[in-house]
């Protein structure tokens, strides 16, 4: 079924609301699941709902906490997340680091003690709808095997650029260090589809595309084999370094949930050293020069990061948004 992108909207708000969710928060957190299915990334927007909603039941997640400043140094700041609704406290730190940008040219806020962010993305078409370049990444719970070991002891660690283009066609990667993010593999096992490549390890310790074998497993497969360990590391350090909050061992030990999580919001304002059209031309040329590749399959077409999403927005704006019928009537149960 298709479902319209105001009524996501409304229900996603209704429901949070219900909860006891600060309005304001609630609009934007509503606003930041909507824009995710919007965009096609269903596994971090519509899909990933209820599980946001299970964890407000819970407890574990506070929604009424407001982030705050705790510590400032000239560009950088460190904001203290409360626990409260990850994409909400991830939007307003981001929105944050632009600011700083657009006074000295670069901003940078960690934010601690934050929950699941959802769609990392989202905080990348957010800087460059700003005018921005955008880096960004969080830590994770303990879901992905070090390089070499078995068990989960690092985290897949969504890390996010962007560089803006005036008329809104952002270039934007947004890539967890596993293969494919936990949220892509349970959609294709949803789906019954297998994994394009491989992704992970099945229960005999071989490399398999079958979603529902590394689900079993939780055996996730790095990007760039000990290359993406490695990155996964590191990406974790220094986020609880620069946030004074919890590394993913920290979060394994003390949270059965994916809960308290650090983050970075970098943010780059061009403008302070380009014009607008410096930094259009300088993408067109190595946009059009990628463009001018042979496609790998006949009739193919090479698409730049982000560009699949802009067409994806297109459709489901047009047409509303696809939702499997099962996940749509766990969100209508949802409501009080």
């Amino acid at each position: 079924m298709r479902i319209a992108a105001q009524e996501l909207k409304k229900t996603f708000e209704e429901i949070l609301l219900s909860r006891g969710v600060d309005p304001v928060i609630a609009q934007a957190a509503a606003e930041n699941f909507t824009e995710s299915s919007v965009d096609g990334v269903y596994s971090h927007g519509v899909n990933r709902f209820p599980r946001v909603i299970s964890y407000l039941d819970k407890g574990v997640v506070d929604g009424t906490a407001k982030p705050e400043c705790i510590a400032r140094m000239g560009s950088f700041e460190r904001w203290d997340g409360h626990m409260g609704l990850g994409n909400a406290n991830a939007k307003l730190a981001m929105d944050r680091a632009c600011e700083l940008a657009k006074e000295n040219g670069i901003g940078c806020v960690a934010i601690g003690n934050t929950n699941h962010w959802m769609r990392g993305g989202a905080y990348g078409w957010q800087a460059a709808d700003k005018g921005c370049v955008g880096i960004c990444w969080t830590n994770t719970m303990p879901n992905t095997p070090a390089w070499g070991g078995k068990e989960a002891r690092i985290g897949n660690n969504p890390f996010i650029m962007s560089v803006p283009q005036s008329e809104g066609k952002h270039l934007v990667i947004d890539c967890a260090m596993s293969q494919f993010a936990y949220g892509k593999i349970e959609m294709a096992r949803m789906k019954g589809e297998q994994l394009p490549v491989p992704g992970g390890w099945d229960s005999e310790g071989n490399i398999t595309t079958d979603p529902a074998e590394i689900e079993k497993t939780k055996r996730v497969l790095t990007i760039g084999y000990w290359k993406g360990s490695g990155l996964s590391i590191v990406l974790d350090l220094v986020a609880a370094v620069l946030a004074g909050g919890n590394t993913v061992t920290d979060i394994g030990r003390k949270y059965t949930e994916e809960v308290g999580l650090s983050q970075v919001m970098i943010a780059i304002d061009p403008s302070h050293m380009n014009t607008k059209a410096i930094t259009d031309n300088i993408i067109k040329t190595v946009v059009d020069d990628i463009k001018t590749a042979t496609p790998t399959t006949e009739g193919g077409k090479i698409y730049y990061p982000g560009e699949m999403e802009l067409v994806t927005r297109k459709e489901n704006l047009e047409q509303g948004v696809p939702v499997l019928d099962e996940v749509w009537q766990t969100i209508q149960g949802l409501k009080k």
